[in-house]
């Protein structure tokens, strides 16, 4: 057993191969009311054109937490986001047939020798640079249909979309552009130099498309999620699942967009001390990641992480910002309770609720499945039926998309007593006011 030396602040530095497993024993401890540092690589597309990695992303190591027991909760705020790449690149992914065993995210091979999970060499520029070290075959699994490279200013606050020869500037020095973090071993995206779209606008909006806790049993990180999961069903390589296994994944790989500075996300604690992990910046994202990808990012996060003890719960639990809430699932303010109060008293109703919002997330094989599965988490911890859920998030709600195609979040206008009755009055009642 490794000696836990539990500190108050944990710079984190090392990344994963690219799974989440369980059965390893983590390197990082921090305290309970802690705070996590981190360097995050980029997420999507460098991992996806470095075979030797064996999930779409490269996360960092888990960070065990203090007194984090399976059937708590772990939340999670974001105390401050900092974008650190100054370029990236993006767009549409393409599998390439023959450079994979049934996934091109968990199981490159190399065409040529056969390499499984093949270490690479970046030979040159463009979408046939990154080779086999072993024999020198363009092995990437996948390359773009339509994508952009896209460079930030100096405060990152906007970006824009280059042309081919500022794109193959970009390429030729690669790393130092995404400024990937020194134990990172993917390959920059913009070595491809992409440049379909030139001249595009953006504002950046930094969020994390992966941020929870260890799964219960071995998941490729990407597809820690209701929808990626489907890829490991019957798969022909060794994370295969059957449906039921799915059940153990905890939905760390979300894409929301709301995921940003100053939101809190509630986790499931699967195995002990928790596990917390993060990475798959974004610079950038609209509602549903419809592209399949998006403007992935280095960058700094800080983080302060909470144990809720027997607070039992399937899946995450996301406290965003109040801009970020449907405007139906605001709270309300001191003028609208005051009609509200007048209105009470001409109807004879006694006792108005008192209301917090919440936002379950909901993961599945589409955006219905999703939807249900958010809505049979939230009926689940709250103690109250489907259709009542389905009622108080059509009025007081709504339902979001995350990424498509299967992740979304239910929010609702949830009363104090229920959030008393599972134990989240309290942080939800803090976070609000």
């Amino acid at each position: 057993m490794t000696n836990r030396n539990f500190k108050q602040t944990v710079y984190v530095d090392k990344f994963t191969d690219g799974v989440l497993d369980p059965t390893q024993e983590m390197s990082y401890f921090v305290k309970d009311k802690g705070t996590i540092v981190a360097n995050t690589a980029p997420g999507c597309w460098g991992p996806m054109i470095t075979p030797e990695l064996k999930g779409g992303h490269e996360v960092t190591k888990p960070v065990f937490v203090e007194g984090a027991e399976v059937g708590d909760a772990i939340a999670i705020k974001i105390n401050s986001i900092r974008v650190t790449s100054t370029v990236t690149a993006s767009g549409n992914d393409k599998p390439m047939e023959g450079r994979f065993n049934g996934d091109p995210f968990v199981a490159g091979i190399c065409p040529n020798c056969g390499s499984k999970n093949p270490k690479t060499v970046i030979d040159g520029i463009g979408q046939g640079a990154i080779k086999c070290a072993e024999c020198g075959e363009d092995v990437t699994p996948f390359t773009f249909s339509n994508a952009y490279t896209m460079a930030f200013d100096d405060d990152k606050t906007l970006g824009i979309t280059l042309n081919k020869d500022a794109a193959e500037k970009v390429a030729e020095e690669s790393k130092s552009y995404m400024n990937t973090p020194e134990n990172s071993i993917q390959n920059p995206v913009v070595t491809f130099a992409p440049h379909d779209i030139v001249g595009a606008l953006a504002r950046v909006i930094p969020f994390l498309g992966q941020l929870g806790t260890v799964p219960a049993s071995p998941f490729p990180d990407s597809h820690n999620a209701g929808d990626f999961g489907q890829f490991l069903i019957d798969a022909p390589h060794e994370y295969s699942k059957t449906v039921e296994e799915l059940e153990d994944r905890t939905d760390g790989h979300m894409d929301i967009n709301r995921m940003r500075e100053g939101a809190i996300i509630i986790c499931p604690v699967k195995v002990e001390g928790g596990g917390v992990y993060l990475g798959d910046m974004h610079a950038m994202q609209g509602n549903g990641e419809i592209a399949g990808h998006t403007t992935d990012v280095a960058g700094i996060v800080d983080l302060k992480v909470k144990v809720l003890k027997d607070i039992n719960i399937d899946g995450p639990i996301l406290l965003p910002l109040v801009e970020d809430l449907p405007p139906v699932a605001k709270p309300f303010s001191d003028e609208e309770l005051l009609k509200a109060d007048k209105l009470a008293l001409q109807w004879g109703i006694d006792n108005l609720e008192k209301s917090y919002p919440l936002s379950f997330v909901g993961s599945g094989a589409t955006l219905n499945d999703a939807t249900s599965n958010g809505l049979e988490r939230a009926a689940k911890l709250l103690e109250i039926d489907v259709p009542e859920v389905m009622n108080r998030a059509t009025i007081t709600g709504a339902i979001d998309i995350g990424r498509n195609p299967g992740v979304v979040t239910v929010t609702f206008l949830v009363p104090v007593t229920l959030l008393e009755q599972s134990k989240l009055a309290d942080i939800v009642q803090s976070y609000y006011e």
